[in-house]
């Protein structure tokens, strides 16, 4: 029977191979241990790798590193095989009391580490794991006590080595007696790697196949002789664990389309001749950087919680194949399409999977959501189900923190940061200030974690009610109404004066969004998409984009009505006010903005008629004298008498003026 040939057009899915370097070929076929100068090594061979773990080891390995290589009978006779290098250091002994004597382990006191003329031991246990195998072996390694001091480095030892399957994912790790287990997973290569296609039996003894792309399909095709019988298993390898996926006897040449739900990084090929026992077999996992792979695998992956009552949450992320992800814990404030990351420790990277975790709340809250991140995207958020903890609080996140001398300090947790308590910022947060920190002293806010930090839950929704029943009465319960605030950041103090007029209709019921509070978004997302979306979610709601226009907005509006007339056309500009001109311009030029748009201004920084005459086609009003009517065009008429909208007008001109102030104090010294 002919032998079969490689047929493997990898580039077709996958482009290069993590695998460039050559591999190393060692002589012979016996296992050696090998110590660097200073250390002599003796290896145990056919023993048993049990030891008692040891109270106070004095050699302690301290960092562990595997690499591939060939160990060889002769040029087409080699296997893959796995070298250990394992670097000691020498632990500096316990003190047993305060007089500080060192115990050494035969219990002689002595007012020494060790004696000069003894020398130092260690028993090392090095374990090897792959899917249907698993080996140890046993090292002895000594170092004169003469050479070396306590936290030296001392060395290291390299073991020649693990014989491992082609293709298969293999953990290397330590064993007692040593108290800290070091661990390393090492992916051995496939037939793919041209060395081994001419070096190791199984590569070319098995037949291989095509893969190959038709349309969005995946296809293998098998160039198999019809005098053979052959097992191909597609698997998942998880971690070490497999799970089959397909699993057929194959005689001759075959085409086998693989299933999209199928197709994820760890998803692996396993090919053997039927008849034989004890069959040679073939690996190959194709997929680990197809981009196909990637998308699917995060399409399959779920975040699920499990709450145990009202007091206890367990989160799990269920996946196919291994992820590196971040999980963290947000908070989601009424309204707000937004969820920013709390100061809560959670697993970084490698997120165990398939089993439940405990998140470390002392209070469940209905805003409290879960995220995982890949890198800088977010791909799953889930939050409590309104039937369990009810629907999200208007409540305030409060972080007590405390230095060296006890001396303790909160701050209120914003989309724009934390704003420190007490503060005069202008932010929602410095505006109840006061009554955050009494009720947070009167025992009224919720904790919901203590660790390195407090955090409380303070509750804001008396004085929103009071905020309406005194200033601004409704019919009934008012529906938020979502307003998009789009400026020109012209300075620091500005932003700050627009900050301060966002957090003030927020009191009203507006679901307000500035860029301010959006940073994250924005950074992913850009200024221009993040733009469309909101302004797209305000106008198909109902709702209104205010145009709030200044010195800087004004010359950018000149310059892109200039520019749009030019060839080139205009450059897309990296602030939103810039990046929205592109879209709320011609609303204005083709006379679709008599619905959505409000304009207004400043009057002590920008006079009425300083706004282009393009946008008074809408109502454009001046602040804060026209305060009532700007109101009025936001949320409508109140259904109370005409005094309560004024004397809410009044409220938020008083809450401005420190604000303006600053900005028109900043003008003066930019004149002077």
């Amino acid at each position: 029977m002919p032998v079969p040939r490689l047929l493997l057009l990898f580039s077709l899915v996958l482009g290069s191979r993590p695998w460039v370097l050559s591999l190393e070929k060692l002589s012979g076929a016996h296992d050696d241990a090998r110590c660097s100068q200073g250390l002599s090594c003796h290896l145990w061979e056919d023993v048993l790798c049990l030891l008692e773990p040891t109270k106070d080891p004095v050699l302690v390995p301290t960092k562990l590193q595997t690499e591939v290589v060939l160990q060889c009978r002769g040029e087409r006779n080699c296997v893959p095989c796995v070298r250990v290098t394992l670097h000691l250091t020498v632990q500096e002994p316990r003190k047993e009391d305060p007089d500080e004597v060192w115990l050494r382990e035969d219990a002689e006191l002595t007012s020494h580490p060790w004696p000069r003329n003894e020398s130092l031991q260690a028993k090392v246990i090095l374990s090897f794991q792959a899917y249907l195998s698993d080996r140890c072996v046993l090292v002895k390694i000594e170092v004169p006590a003469a050479m070396v001091q306590p936290g030296q480095n001392v060395g290291s030892l390299v073991f020649d080595c693990f014989k491992a399957p082609v293709g298969e994912e293999v953990r290397i790790y330590t064993e007692p007696p040593y108290e800290k287990e070091l661990s390393h997973i090492q992916q051995v290569p496939d037939c793919v790697k041209p060395e081994l296609q001419n070096s190791v039996p199984s590569c070319f003894v098995l037949p291989w196949f095509n893969i190959s792309n038709e349309g969005d399909d995946i296809q293998l095709v098998m160039d198999i002789s019809t005098e053979q019988n052959y097992f191909l298993s597609l698997y998942w390898n998880q971690s070490g664990n497999r799970k089959t996926r397909f699993l057929q006897v194959l005689t001759g040449p075959q085409n086998i389309t693989l299933n999209q739900t199928d197709l994820v990084p760890c998803l692996c090929i396993e090919m053997w001749i039927k008849e034989e026992e004890d069959a040679i077999r073939n690996y190959l996992c194709p997929f680990k950087e197809d981009p196909r792979a990637h998308k699917n695998l995060w399409n399959q992956t779920k975040l699920k919680l499990k709450f145990l009552g009202t007091r206890s949450l367990s989160w799990m992320v269920e996946a196919p194949c291994s992820l590196s992800a971040e999980i963290i814990l947000c908070w989601k404030p009424v309204d707000s399409e937004l969820c920013y990351p709390l100061p809560v420790p959670l697993p970084q990277k490698n997120v165990t999977l398939n089993k439940f975790q405990d998140l470390p709340l002392l209070t469940l809250h209905p805003n409290v959501c879960v995220q995982v991140w890949s890198g800088e995207k977010l791909q799953i958020q889930e939050c409590p189900q309104e039937n369990i903890l009810g629907p999200l609080r208007d409540d305030m996140l409060l972080l007590e923190t405390w230095g060296p001398l006890q001396n303790h300090s909160f701050c209120a947790m914003e989309t724009s940061g934390c704003t420190p308590l007490p503060s005069m910022a202008h932010t929602r947060a410095a505006f109840f200030g006061k009554q955050l920190l009494q009720d947070l002293q009167s025992g009224q806010c919720m904790q919901l974690w203590n660790d390195t930090g407090i955090l409380w839950a303070c509750s804001l929704q008396k004085w929103w009610l009071q905020f309406l029943k005194n200033d601004y009465r409704y019919g009934g319960a008012a529906r938020a109404r979502r307003a998009l605030l789009l400026y020109s950041p012209d300075h620091a103090s500005f932003e700050r004066l627009v900050g301060t007029l966002a957090t003030a209709l927020g009191q009203l019921p507006l679901s307000v969004a500035v860029d301010l509070w959006h940073r994250r978004e924005l950074s992913a997302l850009g200024p221009l998409a993040w733009f469309h979306a909101q302004r797209r979610q305000a106008l198909q709601e109902g709702g209104v984009v205010i145009l709030l226009f200044s010195p800087g907005a004004v010359a950018l509006c000149q310059e892109w009505l200039q520019e749009a007339r030019a060839p080139q056309g205009p450059a897309r500009p990296a602030d939103t006010f810039g990046a929205s001109l592109s879209c709320v311009l011609p609303d204005f030029l083709e006379g679709r903005a008599d619905r959505g748009y409000v304009v207004a201004c400043f009057e002590e920084l920008l006079p009425r008629q300083g706004i282009p005459d393009l946008f008074h086609a809408v109502p454009v009003f001046s602040l804060p004298s026209q305060m009532p009517a700007f109101l009025r065009a936001l949320v409508g008429p109140a259904k109370g008498q005409r005094d309560t909208l004024s004397a809410q007008a009044a409220r938020v001109a008083q809450y401005l003026q420190p604000a303006l102030e600053e900005c028109l104090q900043r003008g003066s010294s930019s004149a002077l």
